[in-house]
């Protein structure tokens, strides 16, 4: 495994904004040491069944930011989401800032390029975006060093954003009660999600670790927060030591009776193109719904 250059000393001020519509969770990260901050997983709000696109939810961390004089030095993605649309480019043409992602997303933008039925003039090289991560990366929020963890399995393209004591797992995990993401998209793999779930494990137990997303299993309050020492201990699908085979037999019963998440033909369309909606031969914004093609 990569020598990780953790330091949980530093200890980054975090808050959190949740999006009822896609419980997705967002965060501003700012370095305890400076007026610097990253945003981690935003949302651009959709309206599928209208066609119509809005920006509430990305104009309220933008107003924090604006509110609490800070200086937006990264937007960061964990993964193309395939259940909310990203309002990365929103967000910098407001306060700047580089977009980043792992670079495997070119697979991603490959696999679905075809899905989509994409054309030449969409580029499957990533350069929509400013900077593309590979595993252990590292890069600085003011005077705080970040760095990347490759934790393929949900997408091939995941990545975990380590800031001081605290981890933005994506999709890679849920909270204990929530166990873990699905495996069965295209370049999915429950087998290799055991082992990226297993890279964040091993982290330092009282690292924190802040979730993409929270659906409240059995009725319970909406959380972000929580501890890789209370993940290894407590989460339903991993924790107390489960083995490989015994994650993998479950995910891959499981995620054959789920649904395909409600946004994931926008969001996978947007969000390949860092945020940026698709357009036609004339210039107007639009989307592809193809047939049988999931």
């Amino acid at each position: 495994m990569t020598d990780y250059p953790v330091n949980m000393d530093i200890k980054p001020e975090v808050q959190a904004f949740f999006d009822e519509a896609t419980n997705t969770i967002s965060y501003i990260v700012k370095d305890p040491t400076s007026n610097a901050c990253a945003i981690v997983d935003s949302v651009m709000d959709i309206d599928y069944a209208a066609g119509r696109i809005t920006y509430d939810h990305a104009d309220e961390i933008i107003r924090q930011i604006d509110a609490q004089g800070l200086k937006l030095e990264w937007i960061i993605e964990t993964h193309v989401h395939a259940d909310h649309l990203s309002a990365a480019p929103y967000i910098q043409q407001k306060l700047g800032g580089k977009i980043g992602i792992g670079s495997k997303i070119m697979v991603v933008q490959d696999t679905f390029g075809k899905v989509f039925n994409e054309g030449t003039e969409f580029q499957r090289d990533g350069s929509q975006f400013d900077r593309l991560f590979e595993d252990g990366d590292t890069y600085m929020v003011g005077n705080m060093q970040a760095f990347a963890m490759y934790t393929p399995g949900h997408t091939p393209a995941c990545m975990v954003h380590v800031m001081g004591d605290a981890a933005f797992v994506g999709d890679t995990l849920f909270m204990p009660d929530g166990g873990s993401a699905r495996a069965d998209f295209p370049g999915g793999d429950a087998g290799v999600l055991y082992d990226s779930i297993q890279k964040v494990l091993a982290l330092p137990d009282a690292m924190r670790l802040f979730m993409c997303h929270d659906y409240g299993p059995n009725g319970r309050d909406i959380q972000w927060e929580t501890t890789v020492g209370d993940e290894k201990a407590h989460n339903i699908h991993v924790g107390g030591g489960k083995s490989k085979e015994e994650f993998v037999k479950f995910r891959t019963e499981r995620d054959a009776q789920l649904d395909m998440p409600k946004l994931i033909i926008p969001s996978l369309q947007v969000n390949m193109r860092a945020g940026e909606v698709p357009t036609d031969k004339d210039g107007n914004p639009m989307l592809k719904v193809p047939v049988n093609g999931l």
